[in-house]
């Protein structure tokens, strides 16, 4: 089971069910062009693994330099369909991202996670991944 690059239409599409899960507020209808939108204007790159030709994980990154951490590999999303969990697939693929933030000269790797995500705060944790900051947010009308 490899982990590849979504880089046409149709890969990015087969990538939905799995990013749906994480971002309900997604619409199928507009999931392509945005994540098109998001990779042209910001460096967006969304991966995945399937099993059987079924996407059973997805992950989109960027890669950033900031003046509080310099060259930074950036998690957006990572998820693994609930029907696949405990199979190792995330723990896989967070794996391979970290590597490839190392790969690309990354001096730091990030992400946010949502504070009633648990099951995703273990496996971080477990990667030796810190807990370093409060994200503030506010919704904008």
């Amino acid at each position: 089971m490899d982990i590849r690059i979504a880089a046409t239409e149709a890969e990015i599409k087969a990538c939905y069910p799995a990013i749906h899960e994480l971002r309900p507020h997604l619409a199928e209808d507009d999931f392509v062009a945005q994540v098109q939108r998001q990779m042209q204007r910001h460096g967006y790159v969304l991966v995945y693994m399937a099993v059987q030709d079924r996407v059973v994980a997805a992950a989109g990154y960027r890669v950033a330099e900031l003046l509080a951490w310099g060259k930074t590999f950036y998690l957006d999303d990572l998820v693994t369909l609930g029907s696949a969990r405990q199979h190792g697939y995330g723990g896989k693929l967070l794996d391979w991202l970290i590597e490839k933030a190392r790969e690309l000269g990354c001096q730091q790797f990030h992400l946010d996670s949502g504070v009633q995500r648990h099951d995703a705060h273990r496996l971080y944790l477990n990667r030796k991944l810190q807990i370093t900051s409060h994200h503030f947010a506010k919704v904008l009308s």
